[in-house]
């Protein structure tokens, strides 16, 4: 045939012809490529290891931006850039000083290496730099503003290495909590009232909302989702939502499905306690309940239909908190920030149960959602041959 090549194997000793297809070989290939793409790029990080630290140093940066949705990925961490370039230039720039000083700060601390190369040490960076800037009451390129992002960026790591130290008993990630502890630290103690840096006046609810359920716009509730996706990074732009959702794909697509799931479960939650749909359009109810859906629909507990639905149960319980923590922070004048995501995600990881279908990893073990469940898998195929045996 005019479209085969012979391929000698060796069979009893002897040569023989087989005959294989140009275009199979092709589609492994074009598999084994788009696989360096996806995941955690591990080759290529091994690549990086012999290359000049600065090199190495931009990987680390893109990582810690990917690391915020639970991605150690450098693509996904550059095609996020790109969505928060679309959204505002300026807080771009304030989350990658973040990113960076805090990446410093932990190699000046001697933090362990491959922590840090794997981005865990940047992403609370990130998002000390991105919501300063948005809780900024001086608007864009506030040039002074880099220095207390710089400031209370070098806090990330601290808080990082000293949560992982008492968490490590029960083998528990940080989260989000460094960046809730640097945020809300630096929003009490500078106020709308400071004479430097004041920040946006946040006050609790004082009337009963006036809501009109012909008012909602269907249109509207389903841009909500990808607004929510973006609104991790503080951003309400639905391009930008959606952009985050192209990255998040690339990596992992069990993370991107999670992270909408949660996005449309806090939607549904705001509605059921009649919230104004202008909060509800802004993605303010999705943004920590797309979080925490990722974060136990196969990130933290392999995935299996039982955790699929312990996520989305996870992600209404965190809507309803956030609810609470933004009425109660609201009231000392500070924004919930993820709060709610770290208090439900780690409510539901420390969840004992003897229910085989639900099985917490390993945080040494825990990769992406794809090869926690491979590595799952793998585990129960061991168990039952020891069984067996």
């Amino acid at each position: 045939m005019e479209n085969c090549v012979d391929v000698k194997i060796e069979s009893k000793g002897e040569r023989m012809p087989m005959k294989q297809n140009p275009l199979s070989t092709g589609g492994k290939s074009f598999c084994r490529a788009v696989g360096y793409l996806t995941g955690d790029m591990k080759d290529f990080g091994t690549w990086l290891k012999d290359k000049p630290l600065v090199i190495q140093l931009l990987d680390w940066v893109l990582r810690g931006i990917s690391q915020v949705m639970f991605v150690n990925n450098p693509l996904t961490g550059l095609v996020i850039l790109a969505g928060l370039l679309l959204q505002n230039p300026w807080w771009t720039l304030t989350g990658c000083v973040g990113t960076l000083v805090s990446t410093l700060t932990a190699l000046v601390l001697g933090q362990d290496r491959s922590a840090i190369a794997a981005g865990l040490y940047g992403y609370n960076g990130v998002l000390v730099g991105l919501l300063m800037a948005v809780f900024s009451a001086d608007g864009d390129y506030n040039w002074w503003l880099l220095l207390p992002v710089a400031l209370v960026s070098m806090t990330c790591p601290i808080f990082t290495s000293a949560l992982s130290a008492v968490f490590s008993k029960w083998d528990l990630p940080v989260l989000t909590l460094p960046f809730n502890l640097a945020l809300t630290l630096y929003l009490a103690a500078s106020g709308p009232h400071n004479l430097f840096f004041p920040t946006t006046v946040i006050r609790p609810a004082m009337a009963t909302p006036n809501i009109t359920w012909a008012d909602a716009e269907i249109t509207m509730l389903l841009q909500s989702i990808p607004v929510g996706v973006g609104q991790v990074y503080g951003c309400d732009n639905p391009w930008t939502g959606g952009i985050f959702l192209i990255g998040l794909f690339i990596s992992s697509p069990l993370i991107c499905v999670h992270t909408v799931i949660g996005s449309a479960v806090g939607m549904l939650a705001g509605l059921s306690l009649a919230t104004p749909f202008s909060q509800i359009y802004s993605g303010l109810w999705g943004y920590n309940s797309s979080l925490s859906c990722a974060a136990i629909g196969g990130m933290f507990l392999a995935l299996t239909w039982q955790t699929h639905l312990l996520a989305m149960a996870c992600a209404l319980f965190t809507a309803y908190l956030g609810a609470a923590v933004t009425h109660v922070l609201s009231v000392f004048g500070v924004p919930s920030g993820t709060w709610p995501f770290c208090l439900s995600a780690l409510t539901f990881l420390l969840m004992t149960t003897n229910h085989s279908g639900i099985c917490r990893l390993p945080l040494s073990k825990v990769t992406y959602p794809e090869a926690n469940r491979a590595y799952y898998l793998v585990m129960k195929k061991h168990e039952k041959s020891c069984c067996e045996a």
